[in-house]
């Protein structure tokens, strides 16, 4: 027997048995993150055993994944001096703070150029639109020139913290990545449950590894916007049933390319961010988690990755923390 592939309809389908518009109000700008109480963030912290802390953050420079033009205009993040050793090395004077040979404090200062959204970052929910509205219903009006009027990064900021899981899809499949075009189901995300002995609950921080960032650091390649494996119009229900907070990912775009819809580009980010209100994290690095993980046999951990607070901005680079 066999079926019809997914159009853009499903995408609609999907998106109206799945939405969280008004769950929590016509106002609300955090959705998923709506899970996250003071009481999940406190039984979190039950996780914390050894004191272990691992970054799943790639290094912000020139050899970041953005190459051979990056998808939508984005680029490496460029790194800046405009005050370093050579003008304390010279005397040279830069500013009025430094001027007068008896002052012997110098110091260093630089910039960086970037794009938010161009390496380890979350995504806001004014990120994407589906049928003319984001998350809640709001309209394109909603961002401007100056950027988002609701649903930027920033809301996030004091929310992203609470019970973190790891879900190893390549591990479970005993390769160092998944093939690009693999797309992950739920029977994938359960069977990884059970076979790393743990259970995703509400307001979870969910981590799924594919092994890619693994495979391509270092020679990105296409990995920023090429096929790539990754979560499978097949998740949804279990994505949306366990009432996670967040889903993050080590690909560029979370969902699997090429994608499963021939008329709608990434269609998980309109189920997920638009409909559903979830916030999602790509660019992350599992790798030294990963192999932390297998090691101790514990697949969850206190998760920490607040976005950085730019003003009305649609998406954040971050330096996400697991601690064990």
């Amino acid at each position: 027997m066999t079926h019809a592939a997914p159009t853009v309809e499903t995408v609609r389908a999907l998106s109206k048995t799945y939405s969280n518009w008004g769950r929590w109000g016509t106002e609300d700008q955090i959705g998923t993150l709506n899970f996250v109480n003071p009481e999940r963030v406190a039984a979190a912290a039950a996780c914390i055993r050894s004191g272990k802390r691992i970054s799943m953050a790639l290094p912000m420079d020139s050899t970041g994944p953005q190459v051979s033009g990056g998808f939508g205009g984005r680029f490496n993040p460029i790194h800046l001096m405009f005050r370093d050793g050579g003008d304390i090395a010279m005397g040279t004077v830069v500013d009025e703070f430094y001027q007068g040979n008896d002052r012997h404090l110098r110091g260093t200062d630089d910039l960086i150029i970037m794009a938010l959204q161009s390496s380890t970052q979350w995504d806001a929910l004014a990120h994407i639109f589906f049928d003319g509205h984001m998350y809640n219903g709001f309209t394109p009006d909603a961002v401007t020139s100056k950027g988002a009027k609701v649903g930027a990064v920033g809301v996030a900021a004091g929310q992203m913290a609470g019970r973190g899981v790891l879900l190893d899809i390549a591990r479970l499949k005993g390769v160092a990545a998944l093939a690009p075009g693999y797309a992950i189901t739920a029977d994938d995300l359960e069977a990884a449950e059970k076979a790393q002995g743990v259970t995703v609950g509400p307001g979870d921080f969910l981590m799924v590894r594919t092994g890619m960032v693994g495979e391509r650091k270092g020679n990105w390649g296409d990995y920023a916007g090429g096929h790539a494996p990754g979560l499978g119009l097949e998740a949804v229900p279990f994505i949306h049933g366990r009432e996670i907070a967040g889903l993050a990912v080590d690909t560029w775009g979370m969902e699997v390319l090429p994608n499963q819809t021939a008329d709608v580009f990434q269609p998980l980010h309109c189920v997920f961010i638009v409909a559903m209100g979830l916030w999602i994290g790509e660019i992350f690095d599992f790798e030294a988690l990963a192999d932390d993980c297998a090691e101790d046999g514990q697949y969850d951990f206190f998760f920490c990755a607040p976005p950085m607070t730019f003003t009305r901005a649609v998406g954040s680079p971050v330096n996400p923390m697991a601690i064990k």
